[in-house]
């Protein structure tokens, strides 16, 4: 627990909440709040040196968007993360970036794009789990920027809530891998296709992406003896 030397710190809320908010989500991804581990206020209040009310706020949050899940009156678990969720992420994105990237190609700043993606590319391993995050961040960042620029605010939330899962997932992969599941060449050759507004090819090669970062994914996770019903955690230390 964090507390300051010489006495406690003062409690996160008000202004602060989302700063929170943001914290706890970064813990579920890089798995120190681990699928399935029971959460509560005062878990919460300890490991983020938050008030109650704050705890308490975003747990109804994440619960609502299905991070957490409320197991009884008394007991709420961080959401499982399972085979299953992997191949429904991916069947959902596979639905949406596609005709997401299509529609928002007229309309981006592609200056603006380009240096999103800039911020998601990496040289050698990725080293530390703080760059592992940084990185997932900048891809969600990317992701995010194109929904927004369709303009559907129903179409933004659901995008958000899918890049938080794809997180949890690729954080998996980069634990055993050390790179994202995409390469820099990939992205470039989307980029390209956007920047030429071309819709038939924009699709084509978003799906190619996200197909290719399906197949190393599970192919990640099958290497790991993974199963259907178990929690996808990331793997010990060899």
């Amino acid at each position: 627990m964090n507390k300051a030397a010489g006495g406690k710190k003062k409690k996160q809320n008000g202004g602060d909440s989302i700063a929170a908010y943001d914290l706890i989500m970064d813990a579920i991804v890089t798995q120190k709040l681990a699928p399935s581990q029971k959460v509560s206020e005062n878990i919460l209040t300890e490991m983020f040196d938050i008030s109650r009310t704050t705890a308490r706020n975003i747990m109804e949050q994440l619960t609502a968007q299905q991070f957490l899940v409320s197991i009884s009156p008394r007991v709420t678990r961080v959401a499982p993360l399972t085979l299953l969720d992997v191949k429904q992420n991916f069947a959902m994105r596979k639905m949406l970036q596609p005709n997401l990237f299509a529609m928002a190609a007229a309309h981006v700043d592609y200056d603006e794009l380009v240096k999103l993606n800039d911020a998601i590319s990496h040289k050698g391993p990725i080293s530390g789990d703080d760059a592992a995050l940084a990185l997932l961040k900048a891809n969600k960042r990317f992701n995010v920027f194109i929904a927004q620029q369709v303009k559907y605010p129903l179409l933004i939330h659901w995008v958000k809530q899918l890049e938080d899962t794809t997180m949890r997932i690729y954080w998996l992969y980069v634990q055993m891998k050390r790179v994202m599941p995409f390469t820099w060449e990939h992205q470039r050759e989307l980029l390209e296709a956007v920047k030429s507004d071309h819709a038939t090819e924009i699709r084509e090669q978003t799906h190619k992406i996200l197909s290719l970062c399906e197949e190393r994914v599970l192919d990640a996770i099958f290497l790991h003896d993974q199963l259907y019903t178990q929690d996808l955690r990331v793997p010990p230390a060899p």
